[in-house]
């Protein structure tokens, strides 16, 4: 059987973790919080980020990396976006050859605009021939833990190893999709954080139903376009990792960026929204890198701009829901 190791402790590699040792696999999970790892020492059960879920035996916990990474076959990373190069930079030196690294992070690298897996590149010792994949999809990881039906795509240029690790990981629970289109799946995941932030300001000013749609829809257009201009496949936008996810992260107070827009129409500074998350939200970050990455491909994304208005120079938010649907009238159009 498969020895598998999960870096990161938060909700969703604490999630995974224990989703893979409910199904009987020896899994290592790398805790950063000192609290964090006494507590699952002496209860099994990591209070802070899964609360209520006792740690199979199958799984054990680990803050020396060099440890956790050792004679595993397959490493998951789940860290945010803004700790990923750091980490990475630490694994590096530990990975074996051939190890399989996939990542679970939904973001972009702030200075470099880069992808999770670019960075991983970058980084990792070519000699070591390891192989990098990217898992992604609308998974809450509360729901993950309490075994509902899920379904996720996994993204790797090398199909062999996109199968091998869709066969391994599958179940009842959860089903596996592959895809070779890595930057569709990575730009998915980064950008409907932001249209989440909006879609929670929207419901927080006490529009309805309507209001979330539309900016559900052309939200969807503004990732799929700026997806095309980085080189992704037009599919991956209708699928799991885009309007899946979309959707998923536009719809619920579980989501954190979400809450972070909810949050912004109660007159609360978004250092003050920060400060009171135990969780971080990628696409306040997101919304930075977004801002730029479209500003470089000449990327017409209004709703990702009036995101940033409101995040960074103050806007107020029902100012920003007015100017957009101010903006000039023109023909529908998915694909400019």
């Amino acid at each position: 059987m498969l020895k598998i190791s999960v870096i990161g402790a938060g909700s969703w590699g604490s999630a995974f973790a224990y989703y893979l040792g409910k199904l009987g696999f020896p899994t290592k999970l790398w805790v950063r919080e000192e609290e964090v790892y006494l507590g699952l020492l002496q209860t099994r059960i990591n209070h802070l980020f899964l609360p209520g879920h006792v740690f199979p035996s199958t799984v054990s916990f680990y803050r020396n990396l060099a440890e956790a990474l050792e004679k595993s076959d397959l490493v998951f990373v789940a860290v945010p976006s803004q700790f990923c190069r750091q980490m990475y930079t630490r694994m590096a030196d530990y990975l074996e050859k051939g190890q399989v690294v996939v990542s679970l992070t939904k973001g972009l690298e702030q200075k470099t605009l880069k992808r999770m897996t670019e960075v991983m590149e970058e980084i990792f010792p070519s000699e070591k021939k390891v192989k990098i994949a990217v898992l992604s999809g609308p998974s809450f990881a509360r729901e993950v833990a309490a075994g509902h039906p899920t379904a996720l795509v996994l993204a790797s240029r090398d199909q062999n190893v996109a199968r091998e690790i869709q066969h391994t990981i599958s179940s009842l629970q959860l089903r596996i999709y592959t895809s070779s289109d890595v930057v569709g799946v990575e730009i998915c995941g980064a950008v409907k954080n932001v249209i989440a932030i909006a879609s929670g300001i929207s419901d927080g000013l006490g529009y309805g139903n309507n209001s979330r749609a539309s900016l559900i829809a052309r939200g969807l257009v503004e990732i799929t376009r700026l997806g095309l201009a980085l080189g992704a496949k037009k599919d991956t936008f209708s699928g799991l990792a885009g309007l899946g996810d979309l959707v998923l992260t536009c719809t619920s107070e579980m989501s954190r960026n979400y809450h972070v827009g909810i949050e912004l129409t109660r007159g609360k500074s978004l250092k003050q929204i920060l400060t009171e998350m135990k969780m971080v939200a990628e696409g306040v970050r997101n919304t930075l890198t977004v801002k730029k990455l479209a500003s470089q491909k000449k990327i017409d994304m209004p709703i990702c701009h009036e995101v940033y208005e409101v995040l960074y120079h103050g806007k107020p938010p029902h100012k920003a829901l007015e100017d957009l649907m101010a903006r000039d009238l023109k023909e529908e159009k998915i694909f400019d």
